[in-house]
């Protein structure tokens, strides 16, 4: 977290994340076009812990897509279906 104010954000849902973060990029593009340059930085600081979480989250969930899929086999599958020479 790069915001000492930051709240948890991982006992938000992905929805509450997503709708806090957009809130977020509104009053920051607001606040720059009144030219509050003090406001504009902290927003900036919230804003990349907000996307740094939704990151992690969609990494974390790619991971275990791929787990799941190497468990049931799947790549082997795809290695069949696409043959690149």
């Amino acid at each position: 977290m790069l915001h000492p104010l930051t709240p948890d954000l991982s006992k938000l849902s992905l929805e509450e994340l997503n709708t806090k973060y957009s809130d977020l990029v509104k009053r920051h593009s607001t606040a720059f076009r009144w030219g509050k340059a003090d406001m504009v930085q902290q927003l900036v600081l919230l804003i990349q812990d907000y996307r740094a979480e939704i990151d992690r989250r969609a990494q974390k969930q790619l991971e275990e897509l791929q787990a799941q899929l190497e468990k049931s086999g799947g790549s082997k599958k795809f290695n069949d279906i696409i043959d690149i020479q």
